[in-house]
């Protein structure tokens, strides 16, 4: 499999064979020295041939900025990697949300990538097939690539001079659900690939924002609970998804984020996780502010947001 590298100054990037509009066309020379982009699978992912969707990036709103997009139907997982300038020796994974409907690269992409680079972290963002297309897998294959995904991490991690013991992995609301199972859940979901898929699961820490948990209770967020499991999931179903109840005495430590105000997803979701964390006395930390509803990001009016310092200064703390 080949690496391909543009400089960010470039016009336009492909992310597995689709426009990426959102990311290197607008992210600053001071983000990162550069941005490589990466397909995950090396022929294709796991039940590829039997899948005929049609991959498309379409904007997350009719009125939206033409750089605000996102992917549905994804046939090409991949990874953006943004480079640091300064390296600190760590990674993270960063998983967009959407609903489990759609992967929502753009705006709060591109500036997560920007914001860990520029702190010198290798950034990755992940582009991850979604469940309701007909993937064999069905719900374990958005958790396929990433796990795929963090593997290719660590096994670059010696190339890219990053501890291979210090990747993390932060997800957004559906892509919190989705980072959460990559940290709770150990087991493999697909067969070896390549000699990429011998690297071990596991990350130092987990940051969840305004995560979906929930699954078949009261706070779900139905839109991703029908999306992931069908609209008719039996109760055994829901539960085994339920990423509060997949916490352990062993899982990573975690830092979590949520508003108070959230009207799309219910902090609900946010305080099972914690709630489940304090009962394994799993090493835990939670910013709930009163107001900022669904999706606050990782800028506010052009600065870091409150939650951004407590993070950093958490994560560094875990060996981050």
């Amino acid at each position: 499999m080949t690496t391909g590298t543009r400089s960010l100054l470039g016009r336009r990037a492909l992310i597995g064979g689709s426009v990426a509009t959102g990311l290197a066309a607008t992210l600053p020379a001071r983000a990162a020295q550069e941005l490589r982009f990466r397909p995950i699978w090396p022929s294709g992912p796991p039940g590829s041939a039997a899948v005929h969707v049609i991959e498309q990036e379409v904007p997350r709103s009719a009125t939206g900025p033409v750089d605000d997009t996102a992917f549905i139907h994804v046939r090409t997982p991949a990874l953006t990697h943004a480079v640091p300038a300064r390296p600190n020796g760590a990674a993270i994974l960063l998983i967009p949300g959407g609903g489990y409907r759609r992967v929502a690269v753009g705006r709060d992409g591109r500036d997560m990538l920007q914001f860990f680079a520029d702190r010198g972290y290798h950034a990755y963002l992940l582009k991850y097939r979604l469940p309701g297309d007909p993937w064999a897998a069905g719900p374990d294959t958005p958790l396929q690539d990433a796990q795929r995904a963090l593997r290719i991490i660590r096994a670059g991690a010696a190339t890219n001079g990053v501890d291979r013991d210090r990747i993390g992995v932060m997800g957004f609301s559906a892509g919190g659900h989705l980072a959460a199972m990559l940290a709770y859940r150990n087991d493999a979901t697909y067969r070896a690939a390549d000699p990429v898929d011998v690297q071990p699961l596991g990350a130092r820490i987990a940051c969840l924002l305004y995560p979906v948990a929930l699954m078949g209770v009261a706070g779900t967020h139905r839109a991703s609970q029908d999306q992931l499991l069908g609209q008719n999931a039996p109760p055994e179903q829901a539960t085994y998804h339920r990423t509060d109840a997949r916490i352990t005495a062993a899982s990573p430590p975690t830092f979590l984020t949520h508003a108070i105000d959230d009207r799309i997803v219910s902090v609900d979701n946010t305080l099972a996780l914690l709630a489940a964390l304090r009962r394994s006395q799993v090493a835990a930390e939670a910013y709930l502010p009163e107001l900022g509803g669904h999706g606050f990001g990782v800028l506010r009016d052009g600065r870091a947001a409150p939650w951004t310092g407590l993070f950093l200064e958490w994560a560094r703390r875990h060996g981050l």
